[in-house]
C-alpha cells in the first residue's frame, strides 16, 4: 500500500482494496491461532484519538494494534486538554512531538482527519468524521460480503435508511462501486442527500472505474424501498441517527419503522439468501426488526469480528507490510 493515510475509499483503486481484503484473510488466520499476537508492529506507537463516543471501532483498533505487538495510547476528548480549550492543531502537534507512528482519529467535524494528516508526518486513519467517511467500516463490509458470497463484482447492494447523516453509507457506496457492484441508496426524501449518486459516479469515472454494472448505474438513489430491495444480494440497514438529526426530518420513529424498517416481509423481496448488514449500533424495531437482525441471513456479528482483522490489515500495510499469508 503506497499511501501515507487512509482517509476514505474515494481515492482507493480496485487493486488497493483487493490488497486490503487479501491481507485481511491472512489476519483472520492469525486471529484463529491459540496465540493471536504477531510481531510486525513491535516498537511502533498507535494513538487512538477519539473525539466522539465509540465502542466497536475504538476497541477493534486497539485489539488490532495490540495483536500486531504495537504500543497503544488511547485519547478521548473527555479528560484531555481538549476540555481546557486545546485546538485540534495543537493536539496534532502534541502527537507529533510524542512520536506517534500512526493516529486513528474519530471526530464530529467532517474533514478533521484530513487537517490532521496534512500536519502530521505519522500515518492517519479516519475512524469516522462527521457525516463524511468511515473507510475501515466500508472495508470490513466488503470483506464480509466477499466471505459470504464469494465475490463482490456484479452484486446488487441495497443501503437503506438515514443516508444523509451516514458516513458509512458514503464510504460503502464508494467501496462497493469501485469493486464492481451496483449500489442503490434508499431513504425518505428528507434523508437522501441530493446529488450524492452523481458525485460518486463522477469520481468513479475520474479514477477509471466502470460507472455501469450490467447496464445499470453503479450508484443510484430512490425513495422506493420495494424497488431498492428487488433482486438485492446484500441489504444494509442504517441506524436512524437521532443525535445528528435536526427536528422535523421525520414525522416519528414509528412512522419511519412502518415505511422503511427492514422486516422479514420486506427482506423476502431481495434475492433468496441475501446477506443482511448493519454498521451498528442498532435501533431494533426501528430500522431493523429483531428477527432480521438475529436471523440466519444476518452477518452483523461477522462484521464486528471482521472489523479486527480488517484494521489489523490496514495498520500492517500502512507500516510497510506486504499483502499475503507471511504474517
Amino acid at each position: 500500500m503506497r499511501r501515507k493515510d487512509v482517509l476514505d475509499l474515494d481515492d482507493f483503486s480496485p487493486d488497493e482494496i483487493r490488497e486490503v481484503l487479501e491481507t485481511t484473510s491472512a489476519m483472520k488466520e492469525v486471529l484463529a491461532r491459540p496465540i493471536k499476537r504477531v510481531p510486525p508492529l513491535r516498537g511502533k506507537t498507535i494513538v487512538n484519538c477519539f473525539y466522539e463516543a465509540s465502542t466497536r471501532t475504538r476497541v477493534s483498533f486497539e485489539l488490532a494494534a495490540k495483536n500486531l505487538s504495537a504500543d497503544v495510547v488511547n485519547i478521548s476528548a473527555s479528560g484531555s486538554s481538549v476540555e481546557k480549550g486545546e485546538s485540534l492543531v495543537d493536539t496534532t502537534r502534541t502527537l507529533q512531538a510524542l512520536g506517534a507512528d500512526m493516529v486513528v482519529m474519530r471526530h464530529a467535524a467532517s474533514g478533521a482527519p484530513y487537517a490532521v494528516a496534512r500536519e502530521l508526518s505519522a500515518s492517519v486513519i479516519n475512524g469516522g468524521d462527521g457525516w463524511h467517511a468511515h473507510p475501515t467500516q466500508a472495508l470490513l463490509d466488503l470483506f464480509t460480503v466477499q466471505s459470504r458470497l464469494g465475490r463482490i463484482d456484479g452484486r446488487r447492494i441495497a443501503i437503506i435508511g438515514d443516508v444523509l447523516h451516514s458516513r458509512v453509507a458514503r464510504s460503502a457506496a464508494w467501496g462497493f462501486a469501485t469493486m464492481g457492484a451496483s449500489v442503490i441508496l434508499c431513504a425518505p426524501p428528507t434523508l437522501l442527500p441530493i446529488g450524492l449518486d452523481t458525485a460518486i459516479l463522477a469520481g468513479l469515472r475520474a479514477k477509471g472505474v466502470a460507472t455501469e454494472v450490467a447496464g445499470t448505474p453503479a450508484v443510484a438513489m430512490t425513495h422506493d424501498i420495494d424497488a431498492a430491495l428487488r433482486d438485492a444480494d446484500v441489504v444494509m440497514a442504517l441506524r436512524v441517527q437521532r443525535e445528528r438529526m435536526d427536528a422535523g426530518l421525520l414525522p416519528s420513529l414509528r412512522e419511519y419503522a412502518r415505511a422503511y424498517g427492514l422486516t422479514r416481509e420486506r427482506l423476502a423481496r431481495a434475492r433468496f439468501g441475501a446477506v443482511v448488514l448493519h454498521p451498528g449500533p442498532m435501533n431494533e424495531g426501528v430500522e431493523i426488526a429483531p428477527d432480521v437482525a438475529h436471523g440466519s441471513q444476518s452477518a452483523i456479528e461477522e462484521q464486528v469480528t471482521n472489523g479486527v482483522a480488517v484494521r489489523m490489515a490496514v495498520l500492517y500495510l500502512l507500516a510497510g507490510g506486504r499483502a499475503g499469508p507471511a504474517v
